[in-house]
């Protein structure tokens, strides 16, 4: 999708960054918070106005809910349900759906009558491609409710591990903090060579997400037999990886159980090579969003850090609950951040 593709991401940076910037200007200091509603919040304001830009504000609620409706439909149940039966959360997630696309309609037929259609996402959907012509409109209603709730979904996940490590290595921290201080004062002066520079910060994100993998499990289909380590996969089977043992591999990664930021920052470390960074998948089916998200993550971790020192609360550690989509993530988070002077 040209929208998602890092060269469009790259120029869009200066939206980005206000709303990084907002989420750590609100952050409660002194008191304990509960992280991943905040992180939740924050990021689905940045991936909608991402798609969206002046509609987002119009889109946000149907968003929000659709995520909720997703997230009610993974709960664990005491029964397995034929996927045929309409359950409750079932029949709650299709609402939501059609409340989403409801209120997506009348913005798509404005934009095509109108003819601005717009720089964001949906713009580039709704401008014809060599490719494919003028995709239709159901085409287009069909494909962005799931890419809208992508877009903050698993890096929300992704970002209430990225600063629960930033309060358990305070060293790493400031050094990510140091990187943050040369930003721009003027948040929407970002640019990519700003984020560019934040080398160390992005080193840290992606060593959380090598720890962390917020989506442990992809799953693949062969389309043909092949052997695989000594095994015959048939045609049409499911193959299962898991990035959450890949990126443990002893082979693969030095210490691989240890948070090591700076393995990222040599071209051993480079995430370009087969097999040694999975968190957005690889290959033609890798994220098409991998950019985007990169750029969210880095500058909300850049943007908390500038200004905080985080520390977690006594109590019990976070523990790991699979949600969404095989999604990993730290459940009942909570942290504390006091203004770093």
């Amino acid at each position: 999708m040209r929208g998602l593709r890092p060269q469009a991401v790259a120029a869009r940076i200066g939206e980005i960054a206000p709303s990084a910037a907002r989420f750590a200007d609100q952050w409660p200091t002194g008191q304990d918070v509960e992280v991943l509603p905040l992180v939740r919040h924050a990021l689905a304001e940045i991936g909608v106005r991402y798609l969206f830009s002046e509609d987002a504000p119009t889109l946000l609620p149907f968003a929000s809910r659709l995520f909720l409706a997703r997230e009610v439909l993974v709960r664990p149940s005491r029964w397995v349900w034929p996927r045929w039966m309409p359950t409750p959360a079932r029949r709650f997630r299709t609402r939501q759906q059609v409340a989403f696309i409801n209120a997506l309609r009348p913005i798509v037929r404005r934009r095509r009558s109108s003819g601005r259609l717009g720089d964001d996402v949906l713009g580039q959907m709704l401008r014809p491609s060599s490719r494919y012509g003028l995709l239709p409109e159901e085409a287009i209603l069909d494909t962005l409710p799931g890419i809208t709730v992508a877009t903050f979904e698993t890096p929300s996940r992704a970002a209430g591990w990225i600063l629960l490590h930033l309060a358990r290595h305070p060293q790493a921290a400031g050094r990510v903090a140091a990187e943050a201080a040369l930003l721009p004062a003027d948040p929407a002066a970002t640019t990519s060579t700003h984020l560019d520079r934040l080398q160390y910060t992005q080193a840290l994100v992606r060593e959380v997400l090598r720890l962390h993998p917020p989506s442990w499990l992809l799953t693949r289909r062969a389309t043909r037999q092949t052997q695989l380590a000594g095994y015959t996969i048939d045609a049409g089977s499911t193959v299962l990886v898991c990035p959450y043992t890949a990126h443990r591999d002893a082979r693969e990664h030095s210490e691989p159980d240890q948070f090591q930021p700076e393995r990222w920052l040599d071209d051993s470390g480079s995430p370009a090579k087969p097999g040694v960074f999975l968190s957005f998948g690889t290959g033609p089916h890798g994220c098409e969003g991998a950019a985007l998200a990169m750029a969210m993550l880095t500058l909300l971790t850049a943007q908390t850090a500038r200004r905080y020192h985080l520390s977690e609360p006594p109590g019990p550690e976070p523990s790991y609950q699979v949600t969404t989509l095989e999604g990993l993530t730290a459940v009942g988070l909570h942290l504390r951040a006091t203004l770093r002077t």
